[in-house]
């Protein structure tokens, strides 16, 4: 039986005001899978239930899970930090587990309780010009473009721009233009970050597949290392997005990610509802 011909359960949770649909396909439970239709009628904020992502769990012979990530516009996404966040706070607060791991495109996570924080380490950064991707060859910390941006890879493409002010960045009107730029052949995330301290950036979003969002914990990853490798800030860093502060911390074994997480509601969709994706 597909997912449209039933009540369909889910959780509303956020991250740092990132908001996130979770729904849980594993076992008993699995109704046939997400589709792009779905994914963008359950996204639409006035006739669905509106996220800046989707996160569907799946069985996992590899990890404790898996998990597979969706944009509003019914685009994929190949990882999401504060989802991934989210899933194992709710995961974790289920089984009792300190430890966690969940398999993902960005490949096997592990999230670990460390008392009241989960923390998410998202894999090592790429940083090869082939793998983020770009469309050719050129200096990652300084892309052809204008305010010379740097490009990281965190499971997604970002493309990170250190400004004076990230509250004057003019994320609405330039974040789907270099969204969409030639140089992003899957298109990119769009970073404006400015240096409030050796440890602290402000951090703006333009999310490909979703517009602004109020944080983005593969961005804020990604923003991190940028910062690093310009030596603006050392390894591990507070950044200040607009729904909340985030932590990153990029030690030997990968970039770290923590922050708050929030369970809103739980809720049903109904057939009829899911029918309009059919």
């Amino acid at each position: 039986m597909d997912m449209q011909d039933r009540p369909l359960a889910f959780a509303k949770m956020h991250g740092a005001g990132n908001d996130f649909v979770i729904i849980d396909s594993r076992g008993g439970d699995a109704r046939g899978g997400m589709t792009a239709a779905l994914a963008r009628a359950i996204g639409d904020r006035h006739r669905g239930v509106g996220y800046d992502q989707l996160a569907e769990l799946r069985d996992s012979d590899e990890a404790d899970l898996a998990l597979e990530f969706w944009n509003a516009d019914g685009s994929r996404s190949g990882a999401c930090g504060n989802a991934t966040r989210c899933v194992a706070a709710r995961v974790m607060a289920e089984s009792g587990a300190d430890r966690l791991t969940l398999r993902t495109a960005r490949g096997r996570l592990l999230a670990e309780r460390n008392g009241e924080q989960i923390w998410v380490n998202m894999g090592q950064p790429v940083l090869d010009w082939r793998a983020i991707p770009l469309a050719r060859e050129c200096d990652l910390d300084a892309l052809p473009l204008p305010g010379q941006p740097a490009a990281v890879g965190m499971g997604n493409p970002h493309c990170i721009h250190f400004v004076p002010d990230a509250e004057e960045a003019p994320v609405a009107e330039a974040g789907p233009v270099i969204e969409h730029d030639p140089l992003f052949p899957e298109a990119t995330n769009v970073e404006f970050a400015s240096v409030l301290a050796p440890d602290h950036l402000r951090l703006r979003v333009w999310e490909r597949g979703t517009g602004i969002t109020l944080a983005c914990g593969s961005g804020a990853c990604a923003t991190a290392v940028a910062a690093h490798r310009r030596g603006l800030t050392g390894r591990r860093v507070t950044l200040s997005a607009d729904g909340g502060a985030l932590q990153v911390d990029w030690r030997a074994d990968g970039v770290w990610l923590t922050g708050p997480v929030a369970h809103v509601f739980d809720g049903v969709l109904t057939p009829q509802m899911m029918q309009v994706a059919q």
